[in-house]
This record gives C-alpha cells, sequence and structure tokens, in this order.
C-alpha cells in the first residue's frame, strides 16, 4: 500500500468530503512547492497531468507556464500562458504575473511584437507595475522603438530609484525622458544635468 502525498487527504484523516476544488488546490500547492525547492521537472510533470485533469483552469494554466519558463521550454510555456491569462479565475498578482510571463516569453522567442503589444495592454491594467514597464521597455528596443524604450525606462528609474546618485539628478533625468533629443544653444551642448 502506497502512502498518499504529503499534504493530500488521506479517508482516515475524517476529509471524505473534500471537494474537487479543494483536491485540486492541494495538487497545485504541492507542484508550485515542488517548482520553488528546486525540484522542476517534477514540477513540471504534475502540472502537466493537472492542465490535462483541468485544462479550463486559468491557475494551473498560469504555474504550468511558470515551469516551462524556468526549465527554459519558453516555447512550450506560451500556450499554457495564453490559456491563463484568456481563462478566469487568477489573482490580480497571477494576472500581472501571467502577462509579464506571456510578454517576456514572446520577447525572449522573438516575437517581439507580440511581447510589445501583451506588455502594452499589461501596463494599460496594471499602471504602477514598473516590472511590467521594464519589461515593455526592452520589447520596444526590439521592434526598433528604441526612444520610446528609454523613455519609459527613464521614467521609472526617476520615480523609483532611492540611489542617492539618481535622486540628486532627478529632474534632469525627467527632463530628458520627455525629450531625449533636446538639446540647448544650437551646439548640442544639453542642458538639465
Amino acid at each position: 500500500m502506497s502512502t498518499p502525498p504529503s499534504g493530500a487527504p488521506t479517508p482516515d484523516a475524517g476529509l471524505s468530503n473534500v471537494t474537487p476544488s479543494d483536491e485540486l488546490d492541494a495538487l497545485l500547492a504541492r507542484a508550485v512547492r515542488l517548482r520553488e525547492s528546486g525540484h522542476r521537472e517534477q514540477a513540471r510533470e504534475q502540472l502537466l497531468g493537472l492542465r490535462s485533469r483541468f485544462p479550463g483552469d486559468a491557475r494551473v494554466a498560469y504555474q504550468t507556464a511558470w515551469v516551462h519558463d524556468t526549465l527554459g521550454l519558453e516555447a512550450e510555456a506560451v500556450p499554457h500562458y495564453v490559456d491563463a491569462v484568456g481563462g478566469a479565475g487568477l489573482s490580480a498578482q497571477e494576472r500581472r504575473g501571467a502577462l509579464l510571463g506571456l510578454g517576456s516569453t514572446y520577447r525572449t522567442l522573438g516575437r517581439h511584437d507580440d511581447a510589445v503589444a501583451t506588455l502594452s495592454a499589461a501596463t494599460v491594467e496594471f499602471p504602477e507595475d514598473n516590472a511590467l514597464k521594464t519589461f515593455l521597455s526592452m520589447a520596444l528596443y526590439n521592434v526598433g522603438r528604441a526612444h520610446d524604450g528609454m523613455r519609459l525606462l527613464l521614467t521609472v528609474l526617476a520615480e523609483t530609484s532611492s540611489d542617492p546618485d539618481i535622486v540628486g539628478y532627478r529632474p534632469a533625468i525627467e527632463y530628458y525622458a520627455e525629450d531625449l533629443d533636446a538639446v540647448e544653444g544650437g551646439a548640442g551642448t544639453a542642458t538639465g544635468a
């Protein structure tokens, strides 16, 4: 007789009324713990099994995408991310993570236009998320919009840095973020620093 996995209900534990949702939550939590503890391939196997059993569950899709990403299997992660962001049931934090993961994965795979579209929409949905803005700035660079990417990145830097060297130049950084090509005096000497 085999013993149930850690955290799984057993008949003698008095949990005979476990619902499918409770079971899914327990199995999903176990797979996440495996990923977090470095047992990513085991987590991947369990999550793929859960995807088969619960194909419409956005949380399972998100965790499956995430584990594929951590294993360097970005192309395999994409359909799971797409299912996650297209489904219901993610918390705001999970949805933000899934959008960031999908956009970043698109960028890594060279699907730069998809990355810009995904990350742009994500920054509208989560306007205070600076990680999304940072990844968007990289994707903008990849599609030849380096000026827009740099402006966004400089704005994030100016708004969030507590580094005294950055804080001292915040007004100049904010000024140049608005117009990186600004020059004064006609001889190409920039001001504001």
